[in-house]
Parts: C-alpha cells; structure tokens; sequence
C-alpha cells in the first residue's frame, strides 16, 4: 500500500483543541469489522459491545512534563526543549526551537537555574543530544518546571494547568511517556467498574510513547516505513489471562495502537502453547496493511493523522475500504479528530 492511499480531506475546525467533558461523553463510531456497519454512540457505551469474558489490555503508561522553556548561555536567548528520548542518566535526545540557533557546546538554563544542559551533540535528523545537570530526582524536577508535552496541532499559546491532568489517563501509573495513549484519555474509574461488574476482564501493560509513535512516514511505500524503538513491559498476570483468554476463544480487546503494537510484539515469540510472553523490551514493531494479527479481535483508537503509521495500524486491522468509509463519515457528521478527539470501536 502506498502512503498516499491513507490520504483523507480533514477540515481544521474539526482537530479537538480541548478535552471532552466528562470523559466518557466522547462520541464513538462503531464499525462491525463482519459486516462493514457503523453506528453513533458515546463512549459511556462501550458496555454495548463488551460482553463477560473479554479482556480489554489497557497501556498505563504515564506522561511526564516533556516540554522545558529556558534560556541560553550567554545570550539569555529563549529555548524550547522538547525531550524525546532518554539515551543515559540524564542524557536525552531532544528537538529543540529555535533550532538553528541551537549549537553543540551550547549551555541551557531551565526554571531557576534548577536544571542545567550542556548540547553534546547534533543527530543527522536535527536533534539535539543533550547532558543534564541537577540537585536531586530529575523527574522530580520535571514535575515541577516541566510543561504538558501537548502535541503540535492542538493550536495554543501554551498548555493548561487542567492538561496536566486530562492529558493522562485516569489508570496512568508508569512515568515513561511524552505523549497520551490517547484512547485510554475517555476511560472514567466508573466506566471501567461497570465494564468490570459485567464481567469484563481489565488488565494493564506499559508502552511508553515515544517519538516513534508520531513520527511523520517519509516513504511512500509503507512497507519501508519503521517506527523508533520504544520500551514496553507485560505483566506475568496480564499474559497468562490474554493466554487463557485465546485457549478459551474469548475476545481480546486492546485500547490504542500503543497497546496493539505491545501485544502483536510479544506474540511473535510465544511458545509452550502460550501465545503471549510476559516480559520487557523494545519494539520497533511497524503494522501496516498486510499483517497478520495473532492476538486481537478489537480494537477502541481515537482518528488519526491522514498518512501517518497510526491509520496504517487501523487499517491493517479494519480493512482499507471500511475504515477509510468510517473516516469519511466521522468527518461529515462532525467527530472531533486526534488526541483530544474521539473514538472509535473494530470490532
């Protein structure tokens, strides 16, 4: 499949700048993947289509405050620091603004002189590896100086005091990410005990989102195409119910691609009749049209970019013409697009 074929028209009024209120009142399109049907509801109802003895694989990653504002030594020029990758203690690669004016050997000075770095080097694709300096837990002190790493298209001056909380889901637990599994942004703890009083079975892997996850595709044909390496854990107990789940032909549901990638990753080397390995790594796993799924039978993903590895993923899973259908009425009946957005239900 060519990257110009996952090309759809997108009016700007319709990219979400702000969160649903409540969570669970995003609005949800349901394609039957059996027979191509859609259908409009709200995310509050997912126990429609969720029956006793599912299990929905939630990623609990949590994000961390990516973006730092600061300055840079000795002009006191303004910097922006967007963390990307933690290659070391205290070592990440970073894209930077402004970047052209953004050296190596430069000095960067963050909250009241809290946090300093030193830019060591310059990778091929314009980011920076940077060195950090600081009294006491880094994290910590992101926490505090830190902003909401809110992706480029949600179009304001700056993040909110309520982003730090919105833009996480309400199960996060593992600080890890530099972007929102974004599915899981709609769950509410009484959505979740509901889908569990009717006998939903709820588990939790961690995938943190990196760079690699948004990362523009820069080849038109997909094939080509591979996302950065981003780390994952599965739970001994999360695999051996996934495990249970398959013997028992009982339907596994993932929430985002993040989770999706982490179990399709961890099935390519399942063994002893157990399809889904417990453990922690690194995937750069790409899924594009073509893939053969061994472990999901649904799929809750909010709409994603046109050409991007995330519809890619969506489609490899609900077939090219019935997901780019359900695309084309989501925008024509007035869904709100991407992170902020609302969701959407293969199953």
């Amino acid at each position: 499949m060519r990257l110009s074929d996952l090309h759809y028209d997108l009016p700007p009024e319709r990219i979400a700048q702000h969160p649903c209120e409540p969570r669970d009142q995003a609005r949800l399109l349901v394609l039957d993947r059996r027979t191509g049907a859609l259908e409009d509801a709200r995310v509050k109802d997912l126990p429609r289509w969720l029956r006793a003895g599912d299990v929905l694989v939630l990623n609990d990653t949590r994000v961390f405050p990516a973006r730092l504002i600061g300055r840079r030594e000795p002009t006191g020029g303004l910097v922006e620091v967007f963390l990307v990758r933690e290659t070391a203690p205290q070592t990440w690669t970073a894209l930077v603004k402004p970047g052209r004016r953004v050296r190596v050997g430069d000095r960067l000075i963050f909250g009241q002189d809290e946090l300093r770095g030193v830019v060591t080097g310059r990778l091929p694709d314009g980011r920076r590896t940077i060195a950090f300096n600081c009294d006491g837990d880094f994290f910590a002190l992101l926490d505090r100086i830190g902003r909401t790493p809110l992706p480029p298209y949600i179009a304001r001056e700056a993040d909110t005091p309520s982003d730090r909380e919105r833009y996480q889901t309400v199960y996060a637990a593992t600080p890890g990410s530099i972007a929102a599994p974004t599915a899981g942004l709609h769950f509410t703890p009484e959505l979740l005990s509901t889908l569990a009083a009717q006998g939903v079975e709820i588990v939790k892997l961690t995938l943190h989102v990196g760079y690699g996850t948004f990362q523009p595709v820069r080849t038109e044909n997909l094939a080509a195409h591979r996302v950065e390496p981003e780390v994952y854990v599965v739970p001994e107990a999360t695999a051996q119910r996934i495990n249970a789940a398959r013997r028992e032909r009982r339907r596994v549901i993932a929430v985002g691609t993040t989770s999706t990638r982490t179990l399709e990753t961890v099935a390519q080397d399942g063994v002893d009749g157990n399809l889904v390995r417990a453990g922690q790594g690194v995937t750069d796993l790409t899924i594009v049209p073509g893939f053969r799924f061994r472990v999901l039978d649904g799929l809750l993903t909010n709409f994603h970019l046109p050409q991007s590895s995330l519809l890619a993923l969506v489609v490899a899973f609900g077939g090219y013409e019935p997901v780019m259908r359900a695309y084309r009425h989501a925008v024509a009946v007035g869904y709100r697009f991407y992170s902020y957005g609302d969701a959407m239900l293969l199953i």
